[in-house]
């Protein structure tokens, strides 16, 4: 049964024509960073270092033009010259690579909805005889979907890098590092195999580190992209460990054949412990890639990164990469359910603490850091009620208002000349009038405000998590109390940015709107984040959702496994009819409570020490694992350092001192003078020689 479905899959894969343009959509942002790249040491060695050469003063920006003070005189400090070029080859990568993606999306639209699959002709990789590993590049509708938010979002991001980064001494590495890793997610979500897939998952992984750790410089970046890179290496494994057992089930890792393979395993009762085993493990190396509990902290560290960073990596795209994993597996994680109660416990139980712990951010960024965890957990709350289109269109929605909140931060940050406390803000509403109206659409889309995108995506998650009932009941509770926290600290983080009277030196400090380049991006941003709940209205609009439309070549085999919930119109409407009132309730309490200053933390800080404490230190959690993990680890390195320097080395080298200190003293002693001595060493040396050769010639 196994082997007839795999090959039934493989034979539809076969009958496809080879469509080969397809692997120029990756390969565009890569030659893009080859170039960037080769500008960047084009740079290094047209410019002659200075001996006063300091590179210990990356910032963000602070000038009016967008350079920053630091850099406004590369040369001066032996920095590599900026190169303007590279901006425009990696925008003009990024923008060829979206034509392209536009481009299949036309040409998959004029296909019949189950014959929506166009693939290149594959790279025969491994071929052992027995066990054969391609790769091709396949467009369908999930991959269409997740090709265009990367590329289109991620081309709006690059057009607003161009202008924060301008002045940077590593402006064309940032770029090639930008590109580098758009080809790397790209790879992710078109390959046909698991290996594939990972091959991109361990390269976004790396542009990760290296984009976190940008200005390393300043010590605290590079800790970070470290902490990065060690915790996802946790994640990813188990993804390695879980691809095995998929490998023992089915012999192949395939992406099409192992679909199309679970629904016959399952018919013929032919599952095994292995499938159950291969979705936990995989699972958990989506918790690592995605900053889900207990792999999350890494998330809010990355923060150290450039803001364009945070908007492209840990908003749009490298973190809903978990999301896109177990959608492609749906049929594997569906033929369990107890799986899928994980997923959704562990999703339910992340969005409240990541929520909670945004009340409590003075730092800009790091509010929408743990925002960004918390509605990735939401997206996996969605996946463990079955919601796989469900989960999509929140993490498209997400990629919209997320990516248009970091821009607009660092726009702020931009504007204020480094400062990112909250504190340290308020009344830059008439300072930066286009930054505001930009922020206030993605924050309104954020918090859930009624006909706005995340309004849409985030309560038809809710909706499904209610439908399901028992369990599900308590989780749907955690959901709708992580929607109320979102709303308040959503509105709390507008109202200390933007509302009231300047909390700084007016004298010393000067705000400014970003420039037209910086601004563009936000002004898209905003449309998409208002509107673009249009994909995926509720049934209760009487219009159709399109975007679970377009899926459900993708999604129906996996919900075709799992038992329907069906809503009463009735309980629909009154659901969306709760999100709204919950929404506006805390959004309005959230702007109320910060809109005239800090004096509502302040209280708090007073009144309930511990408590704000406990939620300014996301739970505990993260300084649990210093404790309890990284101190110990530390510890026994340094021990094991001590033992093998002093037993082993130290041992080692005086051992051979001492050998060597004996053989020279007995060799002085042989060169005494004396001639009874050497006669005595020549006659033994002799008579050895002669025992030698009587030995060959008996032999």
């Amino acid at each position: 049964m196994l082997e007839h479905a795999i090959q039934h899959a493989a034979e539809a894969s076969a009958g496809e024509a080879a469509v080969n343009w397809l692997w120029l959509i990756p390969a565009l942002p890569l030659v893009g960073s080859a170039v960037c790249g080769i500008l960047h040491f084009a740079g290094l060695r047209g410019r002659p270092r200075s001996k006063h050469a300091d590179h210990g003063e990356s910032h963000e920006h602070s000038d009016t033009q967008g350079a920053h003070d630091t850099h406004a005189h590369p040369a001066a400090s032996g920095a590599p010259a900026p190169a303007p070029l590279a901006s425009v080859v990696a925008v003009l990568a990024m923008a060829a690579a979206f034509a392209l993606a536009v481009t299949g999306f036309l040409s998959l639209t004029n296909l019949s909805p189950h014959a929506r699959v166009l693939e290149s002709a594959p790279w025969h990789w491994i071929d052992t005889g027995e066990f054969m590993i391609d790769i091709a590049i396949v467009l369908d509708p999930l991959s269409a979907v997740m090709t265009l938010i990367i590329t289109g979002v991620g081309l709006l991001i690059h057009i607003y890098a161009a202008g924060y980064m301008k002045g940077d001494p590593g402006y064309a590495k940032f770029f090639a590092y930008l590109n580098l890793f758009v080809f790397a997610m790209l790879m992710l979500v078109l390959s046909s195999s698991l290996l594939g897939l990972f091959i991109g998952w361990e390269g976004v992984g790396l542009c990760s580190y290296l984009l976190i750790g940008f200005w390393y410089e300043k010590g605290w970046p590079a800790e970070a992209g470290q902490k990065a890179f060690v915790m996802n290496r946790i994640g990813d494994a188990c993804f390695l460990i879980g691809s095995f057992l998929l490998v023992r089930s089915f012999g192949t890792l395939d992406l099409s054949s192992i679909a199309a393979a679970v629904p016959g395993a399952l018919h013929a009762n032919l599952a095994s412990p292995d499938l159950v085993w291969a979705a936990v493990f995989l699972f958990a190396g989506a918790c690592g890639k995605s900053a889900q509990l207990p792999l999350f902290t890494w998330l809010p560290d990355a923060m150290a990164g450039p803001t364009p960073v945070s908007a492209l990596i840990h908003a749009a795209t490298m973190v809903t990469a978990g999301i896109y994993l177990v959608v492609r597996m749906g049929p594997l994680f569906a033929a369990s359910p107890s799986v899928l109660l994980l997923i959704g416990t562990v999703g339910a139980v992340t969005a409240l603490i990541a929520g909670s712990t945004a009340l409590a951010q003075r730092d800009i960024k790091k509010v929408l850091a743990y925002s960004t965890v918390s509605q990735l957990g939401y997206m996996f709350l969605g996946l463990g009620s079955g919601a796989f289109a469900a989960a999509i269109f929140h993490l498209a929605t997400h990629a919209f208002f997320k990516a248009l909140l970091f821009l607009g931060a660092g726009s702020v940050i931009h504007g204020m000349h480094e400062e990112q406390d909250m504190h340290k803000m308020g009344g830059l509403a008439k300072h930066m009038p286009r930054t505001f109206i930009t922020f206030l659409a993605g924050a309104a889309a954020l918090s859930g405000l009624p006909l706005m995108s995340g309004y849409f995506s985030k309560d038809e998650i809710l909706a499904h998590t209610y439908a399901h009932g028992g369990v599900y009941s308590a989780l749907w509770i955690l959901g709708l109390l992580t929607a109320a926290m979102t709303a308040f600290y959503t509105w709390r983080m507008v109202a200390l940015t933007f509302a009231g009277k300047e909390r700084f030196d007016v004298h010393e400090v000067h705000p400014h709107e970003s420039p037209a380049v910086m601004t563009t991006p936000l002004m898209i941003l905003a449309v998409l984040s208002v509107f673009g709940g249009l994909l995926g209205l509720p049934v209760v609009f009487h219009a159709p959702h399109l975007l679970a439309e377009w899926l459900e070549p993708v999604t129906g085999p996996a919900e075709a496994l799992l038992a329907e919930h069906p809503l009463s119109h009735g309980t629909e409407i009154g659901l969306l009819l709760l999100g709204a009132i919950v929404a506006v309730v805390f959004a309005l309490a959230g702007w109320s409570g910060y809109r005239s200053g800090i004096a509502t933390d302040e209280k708090i800080a007073a009144k309930q020490p511990a408590l704000a404490r406990f939620l300014g230190d996301a739970w505990g959690i993260d300084r649990a694992y210093q404790r309890l993990v990284v101190q110990p680890m530390k510890l026994f390195a340094f021990g094991l350092a001590v033992i093998i320097d002093q037993f082993a080395i130290d041992g080692l080298v005086n051992g051979a001192a001492s050998l060597t200190r004996s053989a020279s003293e007995r060799v002085r002693r042989m060169a005494s003078g004396s001639i009874t001595s050497y006669s005595l060493w020549m006659g033994a040396a002799t008579a050895l020689l002669v025992i030698v050769v009587l030995w060959q010639i008996g032999g």
